[in-house]
């Protein structure tokens, strides 16, 4: 809102203008200079004619400071009905400007509170200056899984980390977040391991620098992130001026995208069954900049437990999301709220990863 600032300050310029005469009239009696001089060659003869001079002359001065004080008293007055008036016009202008303020907001809260709906109610969530974050229970006829819908505050509410904070790096989801102090964490982008060592998938942004270079997509692979606006950025990208243009803060890459303007793209013939069902992460986004986080849980890799994909689509169009982007799943799907471990990771324990998206209060 910028009208308010406006507002006060013409209120200010109005009362200064209705003040300005009658402080301008005190300043001038204040300082008038009423003086009289009697000419030195006056002699004794001529004393007498100068008393009733003098006399002559006091009286309109007298008068003149007499009609002074009444006037200052007049301006004194009227400076204290003015300033009771702009006191109160002044209170009657901020209630206005809250009252505008809450119903500016109250869309928004209408839609958090449509969206949260659809969710359900929270088992647990985290509130502070810089996050919101709540969870939430996922129960399906096939599977079951966890929510995690996020309100950034603070561009340094949320991160994405290397393991150990280096390249060729790997570490749990849960091994970052005590790591680095974070309230919350959940699986990133995919990986390939070389030489004993774990290394991101294709492009791969930490920190506004590309940690690898940038590589155009190619086969299904996206890359998907955060902008310096805290937006959620997405999809294939021919060229790294492409990319730019977008000012990607943090991101991963992986396969495939699910959802985009509100709309279930479709399934590439290879993923719709490699594997059929399995345990998933996904990322998505709400019109208002929420993030939405889902962690599928699946007993095992063999296709057999978990979630389809397809099945995936037909939550995010339940729940309301614009964007959705496929994460690295099945052993690497981690969720870890507050301290521990929410998912049941399909390996057993977790997987060290090379990369991990992080929350901060």
């Amino acid at each position: 809102m910028t009208t308010a600032p406006n507002t006060v300050q013409r209120m200010n310029r109005t009362v200064l203008l209705a003040c300005a005469p009658f402080i301008g009239l005190m300043i001038w009696v204040l300082g008038a200079n009423f003086s009289l001089t009697i000419s030195e060659d006056a002699g004794p003869s001529r004393m007498p004619a100068a008393v009733p001079l003098l006399a002559s002359v006091a009286e309109p001065v007298e008068a003149g400071l007499d009609q002074a004080t009444t006037t200052a008293k007049e301006i004194s007055v009227s400076i204290k009905k003015v300033s009771e008036l702009y006191a109160k016009t002044n209170a009657t202008m901020s209630a206005i400007m809250t009252t505008a303020k809450a119903q500016v907001n109250r869309p928004g809260l209408i839609y958090d509170r449509r969206i949260t709906g659809r969710l359900g109610s929270p088992t647990d969530s985290v509130q502070s200056d810089k996050i919101r974050a709540q969870l939430f229970t996922i129960r399906a006829q096939n599977f079951s899984g966890y929510a995690l819908k996020v309100k950034l505050k603070s561009a340094s509410a949320m991160t994405m980390a290397l393991g150990r904070d280096k390249l060729g790096g790997s570490e749990t989801t849960l091994a970052a977040v005590r790591r680095t102090g974070a309230v919350a964490g959940v699986n990133a982008g995919g990986f390939a391991d070389s030489r004993g060592k774990r290394y991101p998938l294709s492009t791969t942004v930490v920190g506004g620098k590309y940690v690898t270079g940038f590589e155009a997509s190619y086969n299904d692979l996206f890359f998907v992130g955060l902008n310096e606006n805290l937006e959620l950025i997405g999809g294939k990208f021919s060229s790294q001026a492409q990319l730019d243009k977008l000012k990607p803060k943090f991101g991963a890459s992986f396969v495939p995208m699910l959802r985009k303007n509100g709309v279930n793209l479709p399934i590439p013939s290879k993923w719709q069954t490699d594997p059929y069902r399995a345990p998933r992460t996904v990322v998505a986004n709400y019109k208002d900049d929420q993030l939405l986080f889902l962690v599928i849980d699946g007993r095992n890799e063999n296709g057999s437990s978990g979630a389809t994909l397809e099945e995936v689509q037909m939550l995010l169009t339940r729940f309301g999301a614009i964007d959705a982007y496929n994460l690295d799943g099945g052993g690497s799907s981690s969720l870890v709220f507050k301290g521990r471990i929410v998912n049941h990771p399909s390996d057993g324990q977790l997987r060290p990863l090379a990369t991990n998206f992080l929350f901060f209060q």
